[in-house]
C-alpha cells in the first residue's frame, strides 16, 4: 500500500499547491469529525514550516504528551487547566521535522482504560459506528486517523492502548521496542510498561514517522541507541527472506471456547485466511504453546504491576504545585479534596489497587507473584524468538465493543484473547496491529509481535502481509 505521507509531501512541494486553502479545508473537516467522534480536547491552528522530512504533514498528539504553552490535560479534571512549560521529546522532534500539530486528542484518563469513554471531555465514538467504542486509551488518535483526515497521530501504549484502538478503527498501530522512542514529556502511567506508539493507515507511514522520532535521549535513561535501525529504508529494500511465524494454540483452539460468539468464529475464519496468505508468501506458520495458567494470569498480573506503578507516578498530583487545588486551608485536606474531585472513579479504583498490592503484607502474594508471571512469559517468548520471526494472533474477539456495555462481558478464554497483547509490554517487544478485514461492516485486526530490537524485520513482515490482505478503509460490506 502507498504511503499517504509521501503522497502529501509531493503535493506540498508543487509550486501551484495552495496550502492556505488546504489548511482551511482541513480545519473544516476536523470540526465535522469532532462533532461526530469527539476525538479532540484541543484543536489548533498550525502554520506551515517548509523545512524537514515531514514538512506540511498534519498530525494529532495524544493529550498526555507535554506541549509548551498548549493545554495538556491527560483527559483528567485534575489537569483540565494545565499548560506545560516544556515540550516532550517526540513533540520537539516532530517540530524539527516540519510536521503540523493540529490538535491534542482525547484519551482514557491518564491512559488507564481500554474504552475511550473515561476522558473528562466525554466519550470518543468509533467513526464506523457511533454506537461503538473507538478503543482505548488512544481513542481520539485512532478515530481521527481512521476518519481519513490525518495521515498519522501519536499515542501511548501500556497494555495495548495503541494497538487495540487501531484494530477497532481499521488502521495500523505500532508500538516499537521499549526505549526506541524517548518518553521524556509523556505523562507516565506504568513506567516499566509505557511505550510511545504511532497510528497510521499504512505500515510504510508508521516506519516514516518512527524514523523521525526514535533515538537515544539524555533526558530519558530508558531510551536506547537506534542509530542502526532504519525502518523506512528496510521497507524500500525488502530482503524477502523466508519468515517463520507462530501462534499460540491455547488461544487459537476454538474447542476451548464454550459457546463461541459469531464474532469469534468470524475472527478465527479471517485469521485462517491470513495464515494462508502468509504461506503464499513462502513463509511457515506453526503453533506453539505457553502454559495456559500463565496466559490466564496475564490480565491480573498486568493490573497488579500497572496499578502499583501508577500509584507512584501519580503521587505528584496533589494540587499544591499544579493541577486542581482543594479549597481547604489545611494542606492534607487540600490534597484530599484535589484528588477526590480531580480523579474519576476508575482512577481511584486503580490507585487503591496499586496501594493495596504494594502494602508490605500483600507484596509477596500479589505484586511479586505478578512480576514472576511476567518473567516466565517473557522468558518463554524470548525462547520462541530464537526460532521464529514473529508471533501472530487476532487482536481480540472481534468488532469494537458497544458503548452501552451490552454483550461486552468476556469468558475466561475470551479474556486471554482480549488481553494477550500485554505480552508486548511485559517484554518491551515491538508489536504492530494491521487491519485484517471486516465483520458485519466493522474492521478487525491482527497483531504481530517480534523480538526486542528486531523492529525492521517485524515491519517488513507487517508490510508484506498488509499488501496481501489489501484492506480498504471503509470498504467493508454492511
Amino acid at each position: 500500500m502507498k504511503s499517504e505521507i509521501l503522497q502529501l509531501q509531493k503535493r506540498f512541494q508543487l509550486e501551484s499547491f495552495d496550502f492556505g486553502n488546504y489548511l482551511e479545508l482541513l480545519q473544516k473537516k476536523l470540526k465535522v469529525h469532532q462533532d461526530k467522534c469527539n476525538s479532540f480536547v484541543t484543536l489548533l491552528n498550525p502554520t506551515l514550516k517548509r523545512e524537514g522530512v515531514l514538512s506540511g504533514v498534519p498530525y494529532a498528539l495524544k493529550d498526555n504528551f507535554s506541549t509548551k504553552g498548549i493545554l495538556t490535560t491527560a483527559s483528567s479534571n485534575t489537569l483540565k487547566n494545565y499548560i506545560p512549560v516544556y515540550n516532550a521529546t517526540v513533540y520537539e522532534k516532530l517540530l524539527e521535522s516540519g510536521a503540523l500539530l493540529v490538535g491534542k486528542t482525547t484519551m482514557d484518563e491518564f491512559g488507564m482504560g481500554a474504552t475511550g469513554t473515561t476522558g473528562h471531555t466525554g466519550v470518543v465514538t468509533n467513526p464506523f459506528d457511533e454506537t461503538r467504542q473507538a478503543g482505548g486509551s488512544s481513542a481520539g488518535s485512532a478515530a481521527v486517523v481512521a476518519s481519513g483526515i490525518l495521515p498519522f497521530a501519536l499515542g501511548s501504549d501500556t497494555g495495548d492502548s495503541v494497538r487495540k484502538p487501531a484494530a477497532y478503527c481499521g488502521i495500523v498501530g505500532y508500538k516499537p521496542t521499549y526505549g526506541l522512542i524517548s518518553r521524556y514529556g509523556m505523562f507516565p502511567f506504568a513506567s516499566s510498561l509505557d511505550h510511545v506508539g504511532v497510528l497510521t493507515r499504512t505500515v510504510k507511514d508508521a516506519a516514516i514517522v518512527v524514523d523521525q522520532i526514535k533515538g537515544q535521549d539524555p533526558k530519558d535513561m530508558t531510551s536506547i541507541d537506534s542509530s542502526q535501525i532504519h525502518l523506512q529504508k528496510r521497507l524500500e529494500n525488502k530482503e524477502n527472506k523466508h519468515k517463520k511465524l507462530f501462534y499460540l494454540k491455547e488461544i487459537m483452539d476454538i474447542d476451548r471456547y464454550e459457546n463461541p460468539s459469531e464474532d469469534l468464529k468470524e475472527t478465527f475464519a479471517l485469521f485462517e485466511k491470513t495464515l494462508v496468505k502468509a504461506k503464499e508468501l513462502g513463509w511457515s506458520v506453526q503453533s506453539e504453546s505457553i502454559d495456559v495458567t500463565l496466559l490466564e494470569a496475564l490480565a491480573s498480573s498486568y493490573m497488579c504491576i500497572s496499578c502499583a506503578e501508577a500509584t507512584s507516578n501519580l503521587s505528584n498530583l496533589t494540587g499544591i504545585i499544579f493541577g486542581l487545588r482543594g479549597k481547604s486551608n489545611q494542606i492534607n485536606e487540600m490534597i484530599k479534596e484535589s484528588r477526590t474531585d480531580g480523579f474519576s472513579p476508575l482512577i481511584k479504583r486503580r490507585l487503591v489497587i496499586g496501594s493495596y498490592v504494594l502494602q508490605k503484607e500483600n507484596q509477596e502474594k500479589y505484586f511479586k507473584n505478578a512480576m514472576r508471571v511476567r518473567k516466565l512469559i517473557v522468558d518463554r517468548m524470548n525462547e520462541l524468538f530464537q526460532t521464529y520471526d514473529a508471533l501472530i494472533l487476532p487482536c481480540g474477539e472481534g468488532r469494537a465493543k458497544l458503548l452501552d456495555g451490552s454483550k461486552n462481558s468476556f469468558s475466561k478464554e475470551v479474556a486471554v484473547l482480549e488481553n494477550h497483547m500485554v505480552i508486548g509490554n511485559f517484554g518491551g517487544f515491538p508489536s504492530i496491529t494491521i487491519p485484517n478485514g471486516y465483520i458485519k461492516g466493522l474492521p478487525v485486526g491482527i497483531n504481530l509481535t517480534g523480538a526486542v530490537r528486531d523492529d525492521e524485520n517485524l515491519l517488513e513482515i507487517a508490510d508484506s502481509l498488509e499488501e496481501k490482505i489489501d484492506f480498504q478503509l471503509f470498504g467493508g460490506e454492511k
